[in-house]
């Protein structure tokens, strides 16, 4: 398989699937719970015939028994849309080689999207620090998986996140309600990445935040005098980690829990994605939690 896609993410993520939990609209009919009406798939009600409507769908036997022209109605299924955003900005350089923050984003990414349109639905991707770099449009087209895995071989750290108008930009933008994944660290104010988070919600989009941390960063294990490089700053710090290790695990324990609480209270899907442990068993676990119906 191609870079990004790995086979061990893909085939488990391939195994479990990924349907959509809320209404959503599409444009063909799919596997997924429609909000729009029509007469296929799963009884939902009767309504009365009006002057135009298809004969067939006359329910005779209702008519029997009522003498009323009644029209049995059923609920549609559509594919859905996913909107994969990717934060590439330079605190996203963080960690080496498989565990580099970027990396474990890019490959979610792509894994998700090859799940997505393998199943016939449609995706898009969306790179972005402090705006949009990257904006491909939705396909359901294998194919598309191609151009994907292209913009993020070529994608590299750069400027600030600014997660709150990216959010804010996407739901202007996308009327249509379906899926978005966010790939992050966060490393903005939880308050306002809320913010985002609750106008696509209140649009009725099913939103996951998979939020991408390094193992160093929520375990703070450096020892010894300790020279810290900012990654979105110009600034440095040298210090002794054992001095500021517990004021620091508190600090990130309160900005995890801040995040979580809200995505929960939002009823937006919350994973936090540590790049030292296996993205198959992550990932897999997500999947399975919404097979299950769980968040």
């Amino acid at each position: 398989m191609p870079q990004y896609l790995n086979p061990t993410v893909v085939a488990k993520a391939e195994a479990l699937g990924l349907k959509a939990r809320v209404l959503v609209e599409g444009l063909r009919v799919g596997d997924h719970k429609s909000p729009y009406r029509g007469f296929s798939v799963e009884f939902v009600q009767h309504r009365e015939y009006v002057p135009g409507d298809d004969i067939r769908h006359i329910d005779w036997k209702s008519y029997g028994r009522s003498e009323r022209y009644t029209i049995k109605q059923y609920e549609q299924e559509t594919n859905f849309i996913a909107h994969v955003l990717v934060d590439a900005s330079k605190s996203m350089r963080y960690g080496q080689g498989e565990t580099n923050k970027l990396e474990v984003a890019k490959t979610l990414a792509a894994c998700l999207s090859y799940v997505i349109a393998k199943q016939r639905d449609t995706v898009s991707l969306s790179v972005f620090d402090s705006t949009y770099r990257v904006q491909l449009p939705p396909s359901s087209q294998l194919g598309h998986i191609n151009a994907i895995l292209a913009e993020l071989e070529n994608t590299r750290p750069e400027e600030k996140t600014n997660i709150a108008t990216i959010l804010r930009l996407l739901a202007d933008k996308v009327r249509r309600r379906g899926l978005v994944f966010l790939i992050s660290d966060c490393f903005d104010q939880p308050s306002s990445i809320l913010t985002g988070l609750q106008q696509l919600r209140f649009l009725g989009h099913d939103v996951t935040v998979f939020h991408v941390m390094h193992g160093d960063e929520l375990t703070f294990p450096f020892d010894g005098n300790v020279r810290f490089d900012g990654l979105e700053e110009v600034e440095e710090i040298r210090t002794r980690p054992r001095l500021i290790r517990q004021a620091y695990l508190n600090e990130v324990q309160a900005f995890l829990t801040e995040l979580r609480k809200g995505c929960e209270t939002y009823r937006c899907d919350y994973v936090c994605v540590d790049t030292t442990k296996p993205l198959a068993v992550i990932l897999s676990e997500y999947l399975a939690r919404r097979l299950q119906g769980g968040r």
